[in-house]
């Protein structure tokens, strides 16, 4: 039986880089800013063609017709779907991440960063991701969907594994840890239907979404997990990223840590700016549905691409001076949040999670400084950011 053309198996050209190697792990900015301006469009076994350029990602995404978001068997809802079925879900779970909704979930939010911020030590190092900025995403995502404290400590584990899984390439463990997680959220759904009347009355984002309907039916409990597994493991993990990264810049740049202590207001555009300089999601996925040149490079049908964000966001032909951090610039093509018809629908909510953390930080009293001789651990592939940041709170001297 002839296989669909987007699924055919095209021939591999010799790889033009090694995305696993160690030097790539180690620093892999710098690995990126390299084969943005070396070989822009690149074949490599771990990744298949890699897209570094701004122009190069944005066409990609601006056109789903060439560049499926289908890239696996396994439904992911809507990131893995093209139109016209993605818009129905998209237009579904927008509302989800309205500016009212996240306005009400601004104090809850807020407790929970002065709460870990006070928790920290002063005049000690510690491991800003393990104190801070996993915790703080944990709670803030689970709280923002109604799930329980106890839920919390089960979805830490379940994230550990899969990154171990995923780092393993553990095609077995990773299909035991689907499993659980749909157990994870069938838990979820029964302890509202058991509930009834009174969980519909607490209007939990969870149970908002257990009566939801798609072209007049109501979502299956397969498709809420796939929304839930996006909006928790997906969303923590870039959220923790995201926190490591501003952080540890803003501790080792201290004349912009004052300027925004001293100026609360412009913290939304040093998050914008400095997530631009170093992003906290790697890549994504696309495969093309027809023969594509793009770069120099001819794609059969069927191949599949992988889209570098944090490269594209450091390209100077699309931004001047992209290497410098300049927080007035015109923000219009960072791709922190994607674009296209999947930019990020939970940005609004990001944001205000990543403005609220920052400000309680630094008004806490203390700066944010480094431990001489301590360098932060880069992450590994598929995540970005770093895996450990090393971070003293000092308390500021009083005048």
């Amino acid at each position: 039986m002839e296989m669909p053309e987007n699924t055919r198996m095209p021939s591999h050209p010799p790889p033009d880089w090694e995305p696993l190697s160690t030097g790539a792990q180690r620093d892999p900015q710098a690995t990126a800013d390299r084969m943005r301006a070396q070989c822009p469009v690149a074949w490599s076994q771990a990744l298949h063609w890699s897209l570094f350029r701004h122009a190069d990602v944005q066409r990609a995404v601006q056109d789903p017709a060439t560049f499926s978001s289908i890239v696996s068997r396994h439904v992911a809802v809507p990131n893995g779907m093209d139109p016209p079925q993605h818009t129905a879900y998209r237009q579904a779970i927008e509302p989800y991440f309205s500016q009212a909704r996240v306005d009400a979930f601004e104090p809850q939010c807020r407790a929970i960063a002065r709460r870990l911020v006070a928790q920290l030590p002063r005049g000690q190092t510690v491991e800003w991701m393990g104190a801070l900025a996993l915790p703080f995403a944990l709670a803030a995502q689970c709280d923002f969907l109604g799930w329980q404290d106890d839920d919390h400590a089960a979805l830490a584990q379940w994230m550990q594994e899969s990154h171990a899984a995923t780092l393993a390439q553990d095609g077995e463990a990773h299909g035991k840890l689907a499993a659980r997680f749909q157990a994870m959220v069938s838990a979820q759904l029964d302890r509202r239907r058991a509930a009834g009347a009174a969980a519909r009355a607490a209007d939990d984002l969870t149970c908002a979404l257990m009566q939801e309907k798609v072209d007049g039916a109501a979502l299956t409990d397969a498709q809420i997990a796939s929304i839930l597994r996006n909006w928790t493991a997906g969303e923590i993990g870039t959220m923790a990223a995201s926190v490591g990264i501003l952080c540890d810049w803003l501790a080792h740049h201290a004349p912009v840590q004052a300027q925004l202590r001293a100026r609360a207001a412009a913290i939304p555009a040093a998050v914008e700016e400095i997530l631009r300089l170093r992003g906290p999601l790697a890549t994504n996925r696309r495969v093309t549905t027809c023969p594509v040149d793009i770069g120099g490079r001819h794609l059969p049908a069927g191949s599949r691409v992988t889209l570098h964000w944090p490269a594209a966001n450091r390209d100077p032909s699309a931004f001047d001076a992209a290497l410098e951090y300049r927080p007035e610039r015109n923000q219009s093509a960072n791709l922190l949040w994607g674009a296209g018809i999947h930019v990020c629908p939970g940005a609004p909510l990001a944001r205000m999670e990543l403005r609220v953390l920052l400000e309680e930080v630094l008004a806490c009293g203390a700066s944010m400084e480094l431990e001489p001789g301590q360098s932060p651990q880069p992450a590994q592939h598929p995540a970005s950011g770093w895996a450990r940041v090393w971070l003293r709170l000092v308390p500021l001297q009083v005048a």
